[in-house]
């Protein structure tokens, strides 16, 4: 539901994936963003009305979007999608965050654009780890990548982990994405990526900074 540049891009994008795609858009004009050489179904008309989304295939889709411009419309017809017609591959793209927090815990994946774009530009201002990679909707969780100090070198990563009391979800190594094991040891050059709660993000990076403490 929705096909300004989101909603034609998406659109497009799942069928350049060959997947089966019904765009919904109370202005029909706006189907001209898809372009001459899409051949999904385009169906003018309010997306959360049930009678729209039956014309559009809501009952042979496995997922569905709602991007349009309007939070309130993205939430019912998401709702819609999820409780009337049982789709459980169900997104909602959210202006206001704590909103999109509040529907992400009842079920409904959330896409909060203006928190998404802040927290893009911080990280290109910022120091690096200064803002993480990634923050649950939630704002529980974050992912943060680490160059690791020397201190650490010829360490294991489990001993790593369990000093900063965090996770360690994949490694850059020489190039290479390479998961660790527990006898993994950091070397020289590697770039961490972090996984770790929130409130604990200042102790993980002071412990990481200060380096080992042997047992």
């Amino acid at each position: 539901m929705g096909c300004g540049r989101v909603g034609s891009t998406l659109a497009r994008s799942l069928e350049d994936r060959n997947h089966t795609v019904s765009v919904i858009d109370s202005e029909p004009d706006a189907f001209r963003r898809l372009g001459p050489g899409f051949n999904g179904d385009k169906v003018a008309g309010v997306g959360f009305d049930q009678e729209v989304l039956e014309k559009a295939g809501i009952r042979r889709a496995d997922a569905f979007a709602a991007v349009s411009s309007g939070d309130n419309s993205n939430i019912i017809a998401a709702r819609v999608a999820r409780e009337t017609f049982g789709i459980q591959q169900v997104v909602a793209r959210i202006y206001d965050p704590g909103r999109a927090e509040v529907y992400q815990r009842l079920g409904i994946t959330t896409v909060a654009t203006v928190k998404w774009t802040a927290d893009q530009v911080l990280r290109r201002l910022l120091p690096a780890g200064a803002e993480p990679d990634f923050r649950d909707p939630s704002g529980t969780i974050r992912v943060d990548h680490v160059p690791v100090p020397e201190v650490w070198v010829g360490h294991r990563t489990v001993h790593f982990q369990e000093q900063t009391g965090s996770r360690i979800a994949w490694i850059d190594r020489l190039g290479e994405g390479m998961l660790p094991k527990r006898e993994t040891v950091i070397q020289e050059g590697d770039l961490i990526h972090l996984v770790v709660r929130e409130e604990n993000a200042d102790h993980a990076m002071s412990v990481i900074k200060r380096g080992p403490q042997e047992d």
